[in-house]
């Protein structure tokens, strides 16, 4: 197996640290609103990529954080007069909801950084202790990065590349040393939370939260570090630089970044109109849906966001499930009229090996850098061989085999195959008529959990002046 590394701008034999076992920490969101389609993309990637090296055999911790203490938190809150705590809260829950949706299964561990405070003030103690952090005036901490040589290695950047970017995230203050340094511990502004500590009443920089995190729950030294491409520079840069300085180890031996998510060709952003929470999509297609758009593409390549292509999307995965119901719906009639008992003919078991050829085939797009767009183009070619070559004459084992195969491979990249039945108008009604209800008497949380099972079953709402309508994904 394969992996593209960041680090070393190369394709790399996996081998990890401990046989058979896999330490993986991604990057997740900052929780202050719903989450939009551009976090979705790692998410997707990484759960897919976390699930082939289940199948696999290998046992994987997955850790993936909520930063739940930021500046667009904390603006949030004050804008609600309410504390910091109830909007991260707020959103982990909401976010939790899109993950389930998507079909995306929750990490071995979710940590929070506002429950690991007590980890950065150790690993920040100890960067100050060896050299590599120094405490200013006002209680401010910075990374002396001149104390870490190889500062850079991860985005391959020089010294004036360096000077260019960190002039754009830099903090002011006369007393750093380097203006390449970057804050581990920040002085509390008025309103805002803080946590004591040796230096000031504050609260931690980004970049510390994460190095703690993989630290406490993976260790010192982990296989796969992952996230989105905007991390490269400067958060996982500088995790690379505390995790090392601190633990005098290397910190990650494989790092893998998904490229950006386009809409129309242009950069998604709120200014332009064209930015989409997951949510929004929810309303208008099935999440499975989404899904399937997002591992189309292999997921180094920039991805377009479209409807055209998110039709071509549903309409690909439409065919995947048909015949995954087609073969169910073969296996289970057999006897007079349906398939028959026993053992696979002489045409069946070629036909079988073309069908385990086809996941060989599958397995080396996985092997070569989790090569999803590939994966996907076999089981088109195992659907085809399916639709082809089962029918009611066929022998009910080679129909179940056909079956088992193709949702196999379907779940390993977490499309669903057997839909779950379909709810009855008079069901989708009587939970619309709850949700009013709900909303009438301000239970707003109960609403939205309502909407949510309804679109995870494929039911779509609509608010309009004429009352609720609504339609089937």
């Amino acid at each position: 197996m394969k992996i593209y590394n960041t680090l070393t701008r190369r394709k790399e034999e996996f081998v990890p640290l401990t046989p058979g076992k896999v330490k993986m920490y991604v990057c997740g969101p900052t929780v202050y609103n719903l989450i939009h389609i551009g976090n979705a993309r790692p998410m997707i990637v990484f759960d897919t990529v976390r699930r082939y090296f289940e199948y696999r055999g290998f046992e994987v911790n997955y850790v993936s954080n909520f930063t739940d203490v930021d500046d667009k938190i904390i603006k949030k809150a004050i804008e609600e007069g309410v504390e910091a705590s109830v909007i991260s809260g707020r959103y982990i829950a909401e976010c939790k909801k899109d993950m389930e949706a998507m079909n995306v299964r929750p990490a071995t561990t979710h940590p929070l950084a506002t429950q690991e405070i007590c980890g950065m003030l150790d690993m920040i103690g100890t960067l100050i202790e060896k050299g590599h952090a120094y405490a200013v005036s006002d209680g401010t901490v910075y990374f002396s990065t001149g104390s870490f040589p190889e500062y850079g290695k991860l985005s391959h950047k020089n010294q004036e590349d360096l000077q260019a970017g960190h002039r754009l995230i830099r903090v002011t203050g006369d007393e750093k040393r380097n203006e390449y340094d970057f804050v581990l511990w920040k002085p509390k502004k008025e309103g805002e939370p803080y946590w004591e500590s040796p230096w000031c009443q504050g609260r931690p920089g980004w970049h510390i939260e994460c190095s703690v995190m993989a630290k406490k729950y993976l260790g010192d030294e982990i296989d796969i570090h992952a996230g989105g491409e905007d991390l490269v520079f400067p958060h996982h840069e500088n995790e690379i630089a505390q995790s090392e300085a601190a633990n005098e180890k290397p910190f990650a031996r494989y790092w893998m970044h998904n490229a950006f998510l386009n809409i129309d060709n242009k950069k998604m952003s709120k200014s332009a109109g064209n930015f989409f929470t997951v949510r929004d999509i929810s309303e208008r297609y099935d999440l499975q849906v989404l899904r399937f758009f997002m591992l189309s593409a292999h997921y180094r390549s920039p991805l377009n966001f479209s409807d055209g292509l998110m039709e071509a999307a549903k309409n690909g995965l439409e065919r995947i499930v048909t015949c995954a119901g087609r073969l169910r719906e073969l296996s289970g009639n057999t006897g007079a009229g349906g398939c028959a008992p026993g053992e696979l003919t002489s045409k069946e078991k070629e036909d079988w090996e073309q069908a385990q050829a086809l996941a060989v085939k599958y397995e080396a797009a996985m092997d070569d850098d989790f090569n999803t767009a590939d994966a996907i183009a076999a089981v088109f070619e195992l659907v085809k061989l399916a639709n082809t070559t089962a029918g009611p004459s066929s022998t009910a084992s080679y129909v179940e085999r056909l079956r088992e195969k193709l949702t196999q491979l379907c779940d390993i990249l977490g499309l669903i195959t057997e839909k779950e039945e379909e709810l009855l108008d008079s069901d989708v009604e009587e939970m619309i008529a709850k949700r009013q209800q709900a909303r009438k008497e301000r239970n707003f949380a109960l609403a939205d959990q309502i909407r949510g099972e309804l679109a995870a079953k494929g039911i779509l709402l609509e608010d309009t002046r004429e009352g609720v309508k609504w339609k089937r994904a």
